[in-house]
Formats: structure tokens, C-alpha cells, sequence
């Protein structure tokens, strides 16, 4: 053995004395063939086997625990369902990190975050169900197909959103297996869309969609409530779309375009209406107008008619004897200033000498008339 290994067992038992060497044919001293040297384990001794044996627990402990994996980690938006030899645990596990006994435990991650679920017959792109534990999930079913009053097929195209109650994931899991969506979500929409659906002929669906989609979020809710403890949390109810038959389509299309030509005959006849009335107004005011104008002329008339017969009146009684021959004797002074001028005049007395008189210039073609009003 080398001089540092034999360094090191010194070290190791310095209590021991050093064997005996036996000296070598030739002389030599210690260092030639070593053969009366005895070797000693390092972990000979009670202490050594216990080391030995406390390293290999922890060694097999260590590696029981990274392929075992006796724990596992709840994400947020779900819960964990610890079962025990079948058994599922009533108290749902909370995110974090939660460890098991191996064979005899385990420990199931059920989410709880908002779920959809698309009734259509268009393809869309959307999650696919192996990203359900992770995103909350998305899954398309075809449109949901139902007879209306009259037994025609009509397809509804629906949106259901919904999640979990976390409180009671356990018992439902447990009651309705990892497939209970399909049992509860699917079976209850498709039931309560064609009894709602089936109270309708197809011709009335599409005035009375508000109606219809309230009907149908109001009686999936009520439904699923009923359910035993609860178990799932409906959020929305959409109806996108309700498909009819195309014999429905062209029927509903020529209801609608007669609907369209009636309401504006009944818009002409209106602005007719209106016309006509505008018209009738226009011709009342202009009749109105008129009698005032008349009514107005004829006052007028009567007003000056009035006073003349007044002024006549004045007059006639204004008149006397002595008023007559003064105004009678100022004519025939008139009368003989105009004789002094033109001889040649002509004059016509009225008989008894009453006015007018009338007084004809002979020498000139224009008839010049005098009269007085006695």
C-alpha cells in the first residue's frame, strides 16, 4: 500500500500500535513488501453502519418523492378533489399546494373558471376541449334542432356561458361524474329550447325573438337551479340565431314586402290627407278674407250712403223761401254778367223761373252748364 494510505490509517487509529515488520532477506527496511500490514474499512464500527444505512434511507426517500410525486399544485380558478381509496373529501381543496399519500390518495384539479358552450352549424375557431382544464373552455355543438306549433324544423343557434359552484364541486363530481356538463348544461338547454320554441309557429320566431330568448335564459336558470345542491352557476343565455325553412323565409319576405307597400299607401294617403286639409284651410282663409273685403265694401257703402242721406237731409231742412229767391236772383246776376259778354248766348228758364237754368254758348262748340240747387 502507498505511504500516504498508510498516513491516513495512522491518522484514523492512533491508539493502535504499529505491527511488527519482519525484516526482508535482503535487508531492507520497512517499505519492501508490506505483507505484514493489516487493512481496516473505513466504516467498521456501529457508527459507520449507521451512517451507512441512514444515507440510503434519505437516498430512497429522495427518490420515492420525485417519481412517486406524492403532492400536487391547484391553480387559481380551480379547486381540488382530494379522494382517499374512492372516497371523495366533502371540503374542496383552494389553490396552492397540497400533498397526498401515494396508492392510497389522490388528488383531482376541477375548474371553476366561466365555461361556454356554442350550439351552431357555422364553424367557428375556437379553443378545443383539451384546453378546457387550462382556459376555461369553449366547446361547439351543432345548433340545436326543434319543431315549432306546426311541426316544421327550425335550428337555433345558442350561446351558453356558465361555471362551476367551487363550494360543491366535490358532490358533483362525485354524483355526475367528469362528464357533467353534457349531463346537466346540454340536456337541460336542449329540453327547455324546444318546449319554448314549440309554442310558436315558425313565422312568428322572428317578431317574437326578445320574448323568446328571455324565455329561454329565464327557464334554463330555473331548471338548473332545481338541480340537487346547485352544482353549477349559470352566467348568460344568447340566442344568436333561429334558422327557418326556406319555404318559412320567402313566406315571412312576402308578408313583409305587402307590409312595406301597405304602410306606404298609408303614408300617400296621409300626405294626401294632409293636402288636402292644407288646402281646405288655404280656401277657408281666402273665402274668410274675401267676406271680410265684402263686408268691409259694404259697410262703406252704407257709412257714405248714410251720410249723404244725413248732409240731404241738413240741407232740405236748411232750405226756405227767401234762401231759394236769393240764390235764384244770384243765378240770373250770373246770367246777365255772361250776356254782357257773349250776346249771342242762349238761356232756358226753367218754367215759374225755378234752377237749375241753362245757358248754351252759341259761339263756341263746348256747352258750358250752370246750375244752382235751389
Amino acid at each position: 500500500m502507498p505511504a500516504d494510505m498508510n498516513d491516513y490509517f495512522k491518522k484514523r487509529k492512533p491508539s493502535q500500535p504499529e505491527p511488527e515488520r519482519e525484516s526482508s532477506g535482503n535487508g531492507s527496511g520497512g517499505n519492501g513488501g508490506g505483507g505484514g500490514f493489516n487493512f481496516e474499512s473505513p466504516f467498521a464500527g456501529g457508527g459507520g453502519s449507521k451512517g451507512l444505512i441512514a444515507l440510503v434511507v434519505v437516498a430512497v426517500l429522495l427518490l420515492g418523492f420525485f417519481v412517486l410525486k406524492p403532492y400536487t399544485i391547484i391553480n387559481s380558478g380551480e379547486v381540488g378533489i382530494k379522494v382517499r381509496t374512492g372516497k371523495f373529501y366533502d371540503k374542496p381543496l383552494q389553490p396552492g399546494l397540497h400533498f397526498y399519500i401515494p396508492y392510497f390518495e389522490r388528488i383531482i384539479p376541477v375548474n371553476t373558471r366561466v365555461r361556454m358552450i356554442v350550439y351552431s352549424n357555422t364553424e367557428r375557431s375556437n379553443l378545443q376541449n383539451n384546453y378546457a382544464n387550462f382556459e376555461g373552455g369553449l366547446l361547439h355543438n351543432p345548433a340545436i334542432q326543434v319543431l315549432d306549433k306546426r311541426g316544421l324544423t327550425v335550428n337555433i343557434d345558442l350561446a351558453v356561458q356558465y361555471r362551476l359552484r367551487p363550494e360543491t364541486a366535490p358532490q358533483t363530481i362525485a354524483k355526475w361524474g367528469t362528464g357533467w356538463e353534457e349531463k346537466i348544461i346540454n340536456s337541460k338547454v336542449r329540453e327547455v329550447v324546444r318546449d319554448v320554441i314549440g309554442r310558436y309557429p315558425a313565422e312568428q320566431l322572428p317578431e317574437m325573438r326578445n320574448e323568446i330568448a328571455k324565455a329561454i335564459q329565464t327557464k334554463i336558470k330555473q331548471a338548473i337551479d332545481a338541480l340537487p345542491e346547485r352544482p353549477v352557476i349559470l352566467t348568460s343565455v344568447e340566442l344568436r340565431t333561429i334558422d327557418l325553412p326556406p319555404k318559412i323565409k320567402e313566406q315571412i319576405e312576402r308578408v313583409q314586402i305587402a307590409k312595406q307597400e301597405v304602410t306606404i299607401a298609408e303614408q300617400m294617403k296621409e300626405k294626401a290627407k294632409q293636402d288636402a286639409l292644407r288646402k281646405a284651410e288655404i280656401a277657408k282663409g281666402e273665402a274668410e278674407r274675401n267676406r271680410i273685403e265684402a263686408q268691409g265694401q259694404a259697410d262703406k257703402i252704407r257709412i257714405e250712403a248714410e251720410s249723404q242721406a244725413k248732409a240731404n237731409k241738413l240741407i232740405s231742412d236748411s232750405l226756405s223761401e227767401p234762401l231759394l229767391r236769393l240764390k235764384q236772383i244770384q243765378t240770373q246776376k250770373g246770367f246777365n254778367e255772361a250776356l254782357k259778354v257773349n250776346r249771342d248766348a242762349k238761356i232756358f228758364l226753367t218754367p215759374g223761373g225755378a234752377v237749375p237754368n241753362i245757358w248754351v254758348n252759341t259761339k263756341s262748340d263746348k256747352t258750358k252748364v250752370i246750375s244752382t240747387q235751389q
